[in-house]
């Protein structure tokens, strides 16, 4: 869970909500807070926050995202424009249930101010507990389900094969924009110890 600075004061309530849907749904998945946390200091765009994703999958340091930002369109769309990334847009619980029943990606965007008003935090547990209800990528409506997993699987190999490899990819972006994204600590930690494919690492090499 990682989320950009605009909503830094969201940031303990997604977590929760997050950790509270998974165990609802009895996931033994491990959630962990990357931040921004309320009480940081540093500040990082939706930009930066959705380059850091696409670091966390492509090194398969994590293998499932929530995130947002203010209207989570920005978050989503910058997301979907980088390596290893299939990410929704999941304003609503149906939403939700329907990114991962049929889409079966590895990210998801909630709007975390755009009509966030009282009680908000009562449509953000609904959506994500739809997110973790049952089998990712099973295809929805159950008489539709060959077709809908046939199809997503095409979206998946379009969306590869429409993107450079990371590293790649990674060496095109602008120097000053990877220095800014590259700061973020508990990624930067996380990535380091864990990441299954240790090519990534040297992104940051190059960066410093």
């Amino acid at each position: 869970m990682i989320q950009a600075s605009s909503q830094r004061d969201k940031n303990e309530l997604l977590y929760r909500c997050t950790c509270d849907a998974v165990r609802k749904n009895g996931r033994d998945d491990t959630v962990i807070n990357y931040g921004i946390y309320a009480d940081s200091g540093e500040v990082y765009s939706y930009i930066d926050a959705a380059l850091n994703i696409s670091l966390l999958l492509s090194s398969g340091t994590a293998d499932m995202i929530v995130t947002g930002c203010s209207s989570g369109q920005g978050m989503m769309l910058a997301c979907n424009s980088l390596p290893s990334v299939i990410c929704g847009y999941v304003p609503t619980p149906q939403d939700a249930f329907l990114f991962g029943r049929i889409n079966d990606g590895n990210a998801v965007s909630v709007p975390l101010g755009l009509n966030f008003g009282w009680l908000g935090e009562i449509n953000l547990l609904c959506t994500l507990d739809k997110l973790f209800e049952g089998e990712f990528g099973c295809g929805y409506p159950p008489e539709d389900a060959d077709r809908k997993r046939r199809d997503t699987e095409h979206l998946k190999r379009l969306n590869a094969d429409g993107k450079l490899p990371v590293c790649e990819a990674f060496a095109r972006y602008d120097i000053d924009l990877l220095k800014s994204a590259l700061r973020w600590e508990s990624v930067r930690k996380d990535i380091f110890e864990n990441a299954k494919n240790r090519d990534v690492i040297g992104i940051y090499d190059a960066v410093n």
